[in-house]
């Protein structure tokens, strides 16, 4: 009979494409995996990985094993969600993956909570970009997401997979202390040509929503300066070296030199958490969901009271 643990190491390598993203996913070491993906290969007496160049590629066959680990995987998940709501409380593993400010702003505090209040349930985090993240939960890798979507790129939702809305996240535009626009009290966004930019790389949303919105308003974006991480962008900007659009969970406390000034309409980012329909039930699901929710009101992002952007969604700022 094949071994259930080895079929999981199997179809995290074909989500992740390698050894070691799997290992990430599954809290293992590469080693670990890489002997579970031998020792199926001598239950199966197939040859299930190959060399190409510096990675590995599934063969035909691995491919077909993957997908039927996937159809028992989702068995065994409804089987133990069972389990689980006929306890009544959170218990067992329980997989979350979450994008960076994320996983830096909100989730240490949920994970605490659920810690305290759970003992019988073991919480392990991944950060993973939020449009990977999605597929995971469809594919079954994690158990429960947490993505956002901007007004221009839509999160998409496949079948089998649920979602209900942690909040939104506004964000504003940081620039360096001293800098003429810290004298307003709002900057509407025809106001925002001729400035140096700091932003994220090419095919990143908040890349993408900056140069679309300042074209909308007959301004070609010149960007100064590229980085990942939205503490890089903001000390850059704390430097003097350019002005950025920063959501606030990915800033948290603003460094000295740089001040935040609200953007009138202001773009929202919304958070989501996601989870496969099977899982629905299971009460280690809802109660992250609840406690992501109740933490969400005391996160860096959370709207201020009175706050334009407390009121707006990201459909709202597609319209203006």
């Amino acid at each position: 009979m094949l071994d259930l643990a080895r079929l999981r190491a199997l179809h995290a390598v074909s989500v992740h494409g390698s050894v070691a993203g799997a290992a990430a996913a599954l809290g293992y070491t590469p080693s670990a995996v890489s002997q579970q993906i031998a020792k199926l290969e001598r239950e199966t007496r197939t040859t299930l990985l190959e060399r190409r160049g510096r990675g590995i590629a599934l063969t035909e066959e691995a491919r077909h094993l993957a997908e039927t680990a996937q159809q028992l995987l989702a068995i065994v998940e409804r089987a133990e969600t069972t389990l689980e709501e006929r306890r009544g409380q959170p218990s067992g593993l329980l997989t979350v993956s979450a994008f960076a400010s994320a996983s830096r702003g909100l989730m240490p505090g949920v994970l605490a909570d659920l810690a305290a209040r759970h003992p019988a349930l073991e919480v392990r985090l991944t950060e993973v970009d939020p449009h990977l993240s999605v597929d995971l939960v469809a594919r079954g890798v994690t158990d429960l997401a947490v993505a956002h979507d901007w007004d221009i790129a839509p999160l998409p939702t496949p079948e089998g997979v649920e979602q209900a809305v942690i909040g939104d996240d506004p964000c504003d535009l940081v620039v360096p202390a001293g800098h003429p626009l810290t004298s307003r009290a709002v900057v509407r966004r025809a106001d925002l040509g001729g400035l140096r930019w700091v932003c994220q790389p090419p095919g990143r949303v908040c890349h993408d929503w900056l140069v679309r919105t300042l074209r909308a308003v007959g301004y070609e974006p010149d960007i100064v300066h590229v980085a990942e991480e939205n503490h890089t962008i903001v000390a850059l900007v704390a430097a003097g070296l350019g002005v950025a659009v920063v959501p606030r969970l990915g800033t948290g406390t603003l460094p000295p030199g740089a001040v935040a000034v609200p953007l009138e309409p202001a773009p929202v980012r919304r958070l989501y958490a996601l989870w496969r329909t099977g899982a629905a039930r299971r009460p280690a699901i809802t109660e992250a969901v609840r406690t992501l929710q109740e933490h969400w009101d005391r996160a860096p992002g959370a709207p201020r009271p009175g706050d334009p952007a407390s009121v707006r969604r990201p459909e709202d700022a597609a319209r203006q």
